[in-house]
């Protein structure tokens, strides 16, 4: 962790110190790891971001270094704060799920957002609703989604290095160690499941980590997340209009004549 990550992390446990502190100590208990940092922000060149207020852009992306072992991560992250409002783990990513555990949760906690920004993945299902649900936006100017490549999808691809080095190289490491041992093998679908089925639990505990920190930690020049999104959407949207995953998705396969996987699995569970 970095000053202001441990910061953040401190105080989402409910203690509290100074970041000068807090940097200092880690410069002092972990050397090597100070350096590689320092040298690292040298070479940093950010690309310019801007949302204008709570309830502007709602970004979605998922993380797949995992993906060989049934592990898929979802996030969503509101681009004005940069606040996660929502994230899960998955065996293999699926629109129903995405739209249960991500957009759903999302909206219902926090309101309506003007735009959904995706890149070109399977989240149909998130953006169908948006569509249905555009009239009741702020900022009816604006498309209700926009679909772009992963790496301008700006506020969720500048989380991944984190979840990676705090929850998926570790995991990843792991199981590749197993692998090479020749202790499990894929090819066998129970084992999959089984894998599949420990390392998203195991992972969800460590992402859960990094979400806390992360919402609690100050960002330089703008402030906490948590308390940059303190206020609620503009429009807030009920729950009346936000039916559970398989309403949506028979509403879906009806309107546009299209069928949907339902559920998705790595590997047979055979017991």
């Amino acid at each position: 962790y970095g000053r202001k990550f441990m910061t953040g992390y401190l105080s989402s446990m409910g203690l509290h110190a100074g970041e000068v502190r807090v940097g200092r100590i880690l410069r002092e208990l972990h050397q090597p790891y100070h350096e590689f940092r320092r040298e690292g922000a040298r070479n940093l060149n950010p690309v310019p971001y801007h949302a204008e207020y709570m309830g502007h852009k709602l970004h979605l992306n998922q993380n797949e270094k995992l993906v060989m072992f049934g592990v898929m991560h979802v996030l969503a992250v509101v681009g004005y704060s940069s606040k996660i409002v929502a994230h899960s783990a998955m065996p293999v990513k699926n629109n129903l799920v995405i739209y249960e555990e991500i957009y759903r949760p999302a909206l219902m906690n926090h309101g309506m957002w003007d735009q959904v920004r995706v890149d070109h993945g399977r989240e149909f299902l998130c953006l169908y609703m948006q569509e249905k649900l555009s009239q009741h936006r702020r900022n009816l100017s604006r498309p209700p989604y926009l679909q772009t490549t992963s790496t301008r999808n700006l506020r969720v691809e500048r989380l991944w290095p984190e979840v990676n080095n705090r929850v998926n190289y570790p995991l990843k490491q792991a199981l590749v160690h197993l692998l090479d041992q020749e202790a499990v093998s894929l090819e066998d679908n129970l084992t999959r499941f089984c894998i599949s089925n420990l390392t998203c639990q195991v992972s969800q505990i460590g992402l859960n980590r990094v979400v806390q920190s992360w919402n609690a930690h100050r960002i330089p020049g703008r402030g906490i997340p948590n308390e940059l999104s303190e206020d609620r959407c503009l429009t807030e949207v009920s729950e009346e209009l936000l039916p559970c995953a398989s309403v949506v998705a028979n509403m879906y396969e009806q309107d546009l004549g299209s069928s949907l996987t339902w559920v998705s699995t790595f590997g047979t569970d055979r017991s």
